[in-house]
């Protein structure tokens, strides 16, 4: 049997709407909304796999939370999505992987082309927005 693969997304909050950002256009997930994110390293923990992360995409520091869910999606093998509660620094971002970020409601994500193993988060996102 196969160990699932462990990716991880940030999930930042703010006034009852999420983060997301727009993925730049090739690639399985081109142009489709996503928490940023992305697959941890061998030896890395999933909070210093988002510190990385957040530094690479969006050339920011961030400062991770508590874990909030996670969920298994199929792409090359399984995979498990840890959703961490991160804390944005401010909004001066250096898009690397996006196109373009913004904050959305459940409502307004649940309409966009958003990543389907990000979307798999969203029921256990929803506590946090009330």
């Amino acid at each position: 049997m196969d160990v699932p693969k462990k990716s991880v997304a940030g999930i930042a909050i703010e006034k009852g709407k999420l983060f997301i950002a727009r993925r730049k256009p090739g690639g399985a997930l081109g142009e489709k909304w996503e928490f940023p994110g992305g697959k941890v390293e061998p030896g890395e923990t999933g909070e210093a796999a988002l510190i990385r992360e957040y530094q690479e995409e969006l050339g920011v520091p961030v400062t991770i939370g508590p874990l909030l869910g996670e969920a298994s999606f199929e792409y090359r093998g399984l995979h498990r999505l840890c959703a961490y509660r991160v804390y944005l620094p401010g909004y001066d971002f250096t898009l690397a992987e996006h196109t373009e970020w913004r904050w959305a409601g459940l409502a307004e994500i649940e309409q966009l082309d958003f990543a389907d193993s990000d979307r798999k988060l969203l029921p256990y996102l929803k506590p946090y927005l009330h």
